[in-house]
């Protein structure tokens, strides 16, 4: 009997130990119902594992709550939007603090509306070579390298839909922000072909033309009476 009073003790006893060693391993954190830790600040004051943030409703503007993951303060792999009820708005993709890949968004009751694609620069990487397209079409014309940052260029595949139906009603494509023009070729050998010949006047009617060319018409009545 001794023995089992002395384990809710020993419990508290553990879970103490445990508070304070996470205290000493960060500045700041908390923790869930099940007793996990989550939204850690390490002792220089970066965002760490597991996140859970939630934005009240301000000035009209609808409030939201979202989860992910934070490596050293930045933002990685996936995070998931919500409404302050529940509702999924938005599946986002984070690479180095930006986003990276295919981002989803959503209407309130959960249809699709908007598939983005994104590229995430490597700030440790220090440069990057990028394509200068011509005006107007979707020719390269050169290369040029840029100093690489932290931040996040369109790249691949917009696509947009009818949330009624999933129907996709539009679609843009982009090359690390640029936004390709479809190709819209002038005319095609085949157009040319099947395109209808222009007639050749003979040289005799040519020449009629000219010689009468400065002259009137003069109307011609044909003997015929109205009835």
């Amino acid at each position: 009997m001794k023995f089992l009073k002395i384990l809710p003790s020993l419990f508290f006893i553990v879970a103490a130990l445990l508070s304070v060693n996470v205290k000493a391993q960060y500045k700041d954190f908390s923790l869930t119902q099940d007793g996990d830790t989550v939204n850690i600040i390490d002792k220089k004051g970066l965002k760490q594992g597991n996140w859970f943030i939630r934005v009240e409703e301000l000035r009209g503007e609808p409030g939201y709550e979202e989860e992910g993951v934070f490596k050293n303060g930045k933002k990685e792999g996936t995070w998931r939007r919500y409404t302050l009820g529940g509702d999924l708005l938005a599946i986002e993709n984070y690479k180095f603090g930006g986003k990276d890949g295919v981002q989803q968004y959503f209407t309130f009751i959960g249809d699709l509306i908007r598939e983005e694609s994104w590229k995430g620069y490597n700030p440790d990487a220090p440069y990057d070579t990028i394509p200068v397209y011509g005006s107007g079409n979707n020719e390269i014309t050169s290369f040029k390298i840029v100093k690489a940052e932290q931040y996040s260029v369109k790249h691949g595949d917009w696509k947009y839909y009818e949330p009624e139906t999933g129907r996709q009603v539009r679609s843009e494509t982009y090359d690390r922000n640029f936004l390709k023009v479809p190709y819209e070729p002038a005319e095609t050998e085949t157009a040319k072909e099947t395109k209808p010949k222009e007639k050749i006047k003979p040289k005799e009617v040519l020449e009629f033309e000219k010689k009468n060319s400065g002259k009137k018409k003069v109307k011609v009545i044909d003997g015929k009476t109205g009835l």
